[in-house]
């Protein structure tokens, strides 16, 4: 009997993506499929019982994919994301109250240091403390060549992707207790760049440093540190980053034949973020259809 599996390769769309494209920052309604989040497939089981998290970039991809399964795990949420993502930060919203859980809208610019500060602040003020904060934001651009990255959108990428993650953890550190749990979003770019994301490729190598690194510095405070390694995953990021003519190709070079939905990275973030990895910090998780990091 095997009508109890799943085949991998044909659990989601596997079918080449449609030609689109996007201004950034991106919104779910116009992409073409829509991504799934999990919101009608995942089941918590209370692993996160009580858990107070902060989710930069939690109103869409794999942002509200977390947000939805840390809820149904348990945990009320604080999303940070762009004045410009409010719609999609109020769907978000939305699945987190279906939840029963508290959720916190948090909107802003992240390349801004004291916004960073005042996200901590505002979230331990509503939700009652930090224990999860989860680094996810990011922008990135397709790149022509290394002669044509405009400086205001490398520094924008520089900003948002590593500058913000520092101004963050900087500020919810001193406020999260032992049993805490940090988890940045890396990527395979930072194992395997591509020369059209050469200086998002680079902010996400430098997020790999960065977690070993502070995985070392805060274990003996009894916070662990982890990332997760995303492969080509469908989410608003991409019609965004201004390649509709690789659209239909994208995800179809893995193992798997295929891109990965949100809702495939949501288990790797609550097992990081739960009990069940007490022991795990320090580590990179890659859920990359089947791509070697």
């Amino acid at each position: 009997m095997t009508d109890h599996l799943t085949d991998p390769t044909t659990k989601h769309h596997a079918e080449p993506f449609p030609r689109q494209e996007q201004q950034p920052p991106g919104l779910t309604p116009a992409m073409s499929p829509q991504p799934d989040h999990g919101e009608h497939s995942y089941r918590g089981h209370e692993r996160l019982a009580g858990r107070r998290a902060l989710i930069t970039g939690g109103d869409s991809g794999i942002g509200r994919a977390v947000a939805i399964a840390f809820a149904r795990e348990g945990a009320d949420v604080a999303i940070s994301y762009l004045p410009a993502e409010q719609s999609d930060a109020e769907e978000t919203a939305r699945w987190v109250e279906d939840a029963g859980r508290r959720v916190e809208l948090l909107p802003g610019d992240l390349r801004e240091e004291q916004h960073c500060t005042d996200l901590v602040d505002r979230t331990c003020d509503a939700l009652g403390g930090l224990d999860l904060l989860v680094l996810n934001a990011a922008h990135q651009r397709d790149r022509g060549g290394i002669d044509e990255i405009p400086s205001d959108d490398f520094d924008a990428v520089m900003r948002t992707n590593l500058y913000a993650t520092v101004f963050l953890a900087r500020a919810a550190v001193p406020r999260m207790p032992a049993g805490s749990s940090i988890i940045t979003t890396s990527s395979i770019q930072g194992f395997d760049p591509s020369s059209r994301l050469v200086d998002y490729a680079m902010t996400k190598a430098a997020l790999v440093a960065f977690t070993r690194a502070l995985a070392e510095e805060l274990g003996p405070r009894g916070i662990r540190v982890n990332s997760v390694a995303p492969g080509p995953i469908w989410t608003p990021l991409i019609p965004a980053t201004g390649w509709p003519d690789k659209l239909p190709k994208f995800g179809q070079d893995t193992p798997l034949g295929r891109a990965g939905q949100p809702a495939e990275l949501a288990g790797a973030y609550v097992y990081l973020a739960s009990d069940d990895a007490s022991y795990t910090s320090g580590a990179i998780l890659p859920v990359t259809g089947g791509k070697p990091l």
